[in-house]
């Protein structure tokens, strides 16, 4: 029997219109991702690679094409979204901003207090649970809509850019917990990077994009066995070759765009 794919998209193309004129951010998108997969999209600034990820997440509409997410459970939510910064709520606590989802679905208490407090130490922030964000570190706030996004057990979890704002230590310290995480709960990702390295440490797939409009133009699959960690990425001569032909691509995109 052949697996159904968490998220199916098909023949997926996005036009912005404005005053007169019209933007094509993405062309004919068609790909599918498999439950449990750990995927990133890799390519030039202004691709679509956000456009893509706001699509899947209900916050835009396709001008053709479509998509679907198999739902495993009917009262899961689609999707979670951690978007790069701005993703916590300012008037409410640590906690609060962790069980808000929860909430919003009416979970029992005890169930949101359950989950609460277990993505709170997952992340490391039991101590921090009534603070404000604006007591918080940028890395902090990360932690906060990390364990958010996976306390409210979405099919997918759509991450654009979440570390990108960070300082490389704590870069590092965050990709390792969400592997962790990740690792424990199996949720279909998909996680927008610029960054090579994160993308082969974090992925079992890389897609790469052309420049504007985006379309899915290679894939590499990603076998370092895992865990693994940023070290193993950089001393393995497999990864290595594949940093280089991903910094190719990623060039000749951008050199192309401008001719």
């Amino acid at each position: 029997m052949e697996e159904i794919p968490k998220i199916s998209i098909h023949n997926l193309t996005k036009v912005f219109y404005k005053k007169g004129s019209s933007v094509s951010a993405l062309k004919d998108i068609t790909m599918d991702i498999r439950d449990g997969e750990f995927v990133c999209l890799v390519g030039p600034s202004g691709c679509g690679k956000t456009t893509l990820l706001r699509i899947l997440a209900g916050l835009e509409k396709p001008s053709v094409g479509d998509f679907s997410i198999s739902q495993g459970k009917e009262d899961r939510p689609l999707q979670s979204m951690v978007f790069q910064e701005r993703g916590v709520i300012p008037w409410l606590t640590v906690e609060e901003n962790v069980a808000f989802g929860l909430n919003m679905r009416h979970l029992p208490k005890k169930i949101v207090k359950e989950r609460t407090s277990y993505y709170l130490k997952k992340v490391g922030l039991e101590k921090f649970a009534k603070l404000y964000p604006k007591e918080l570190s940028g890395g902090m706030k990360q932690r906060v809509s990390i364990a958010r996004a996976f306390a409210n057990d979405p099919e997918i979890l759509l991450m654009d850019e979440p570390f990108a704002a960070l300082d490389e230590q704590n870069k590092f310290i965050l990709q390792e917990e969400l592997l962790s995480i990740w690792s424990e709960t199996k949720k279909t990702v998909l996680f927008i990077t610029h960054s090579i390295d994160e993308a082969l440490l974090l992925s079992d797939r890389i897609l790469l994009m052309s420049s504007q409009p985006g379309k899915i133009i290679d894939e590499k699959i990603i076998d370092l066995p895992r865990p693994r960690n940023m070290e193993q990425v950089r001393a393995n001569k497999e990864m290595a070759n594949s940093f280089v032909e991903i910094w190719n691509h990623l060039q000749e995109e951008v050199q192309g765009s401008r001719m």
